[in-house]
């Protein structure tokens, strides 16, 4: 067979669109993230009312990538570099002094066996967390999330520097993940965790545990049963869990209950309330919750936030979230 001189071009061209097609087909890399901003009155109880246009009262704002690549017989190597930020005032991390990719920051490797992750891991308890509540990962509004994470109940951040983490593959609806992480370098010693999650039609619930050790002393214990129940006409969340403080020897017992109603085919209706005992903190949020389309949603919400002796915490908020 002879090839003329003059489809040479032609023929390399398209050989290179084949080799990009196939290089594509074994490795991607991917840019995301969520901007959430809402305005409003934000205030703790015994605090001053904070009327402001603020970052993140719904969903954390971040960005971040991630990719992979398959490396043959089933093998895929996986990596994630993701970052929080203040939309408000253009500010990186969630406070001053945050590390910039504090959201997660790993390597690692996949297969039919599961998953393993190294470097900076997003905790199993503060997943278990998200999933069983009317309100997600709303550090703003979820009681949830602020009363295990921001009422100075659990020892550490919601993702752990120098860690380990393994994912199981799904088997009739159970998966599992365990995480190991080492000392962080400032205040925080060694610390392991994991938990148990269970997706069966209507129904679904978890078990998480974690430790940390604060230095080489004893820092909090946590564990945690969540469940949740689609009805169809509404979705129940439920949690309990205890927080036994190691080294003041107090214990923390959370108790959460809420629901998602759904309002036509874009609209729902939140609901949540939770206590947390020896601080005595009761807290109920109310909220509704609009899909303009797959990628935008907005929402309005009230959270009633009491403590003893002090006034309570009065918020509401009008705001909009973006996925990219």
């Amino acid at each position: 067979m002879t090839i003329r001189f003059h489809r040479v071009p032609t023929l390399l061209a398209a050989a290179a669109l084949l080799a990009c097609a196939g290089a594509h087909a074994q490795s991607s890399v991917q840019a995301y993230g969520l901007i959430d901003v809402s305005a409003g009155q934000f205030q703790d109880p015994g605090a001053a009312k904070d009327r402001t246009v603020a970052s993140g009262k719904m969903s954390t704002s971040y960005f971040g990538f991630k990719g992979t690549e398959d490396l043959g017989g089933g093998l895929k190597a996986n990596f994630a570099i993701e970052s929080f930020l203040r939309a408000d005032g253009g500010n990186a991390g969630r406070f001053n002094g945050d590390a910039f990719w504090a959201r997660n920051a790993y390597a690692g490797l996949s297969g039919d066996l599961g998953s393993v992750t190294a470097g900076r891991n997003t905790t199993s308890l503060f997943v278990s967390t998200l999933i069983f509540n009317a309100f997600g990962d709303s550090f703003g509004f979820s009681p949830s999330i602020r009363h295990y994470f921001t009422s100075g109940t659990v020892t550490g951040d919601t993702g752990w520097n120098n860690s380990i983490s393994y994912s199981s593959p799904k088997l009739g609806g159970l998966s599992a993940q365990l995480q190991v992480a080492g000392n962080d370098g400032n205040v925080l010693g060694r610390r392991y965790g994991g938990n148990v999650l269970y997706f069966g039609g209507a129904f679904a619930g978890s078990f998480a545990f974690q430790k940390v050790k604060e230095g080489t002393t004893a820092g909090t214990t946590t564990w945690q049963f969540g469940g949740s129940y689609d009805a169809g006409f509404a979705k129940f969340f439920g949690q309990y869990g205890k927080v036994a403080n190691d080294t003041t020897n107090v214990d923390y017992k959370l108790g959460e209950v809420g629901a998602s109603v759904p309002v036509g085919a874009s609209g729902k209706l939140l609901a949540e309330y939770g206590k947390l005992s020896v601080k005595n903190r009761k807290t109920l949020s109310l909220g509704y919750d609009y899909a303009f389309s797959k990628r935008t949603d907005g929402y309005v919400v009230y959270m009633n936030d009491k403590l003893p002796v002090v006034d309570a915490g009065n918020s509401f908020a009008l705001g909009i979230r973006h996925k990219f």
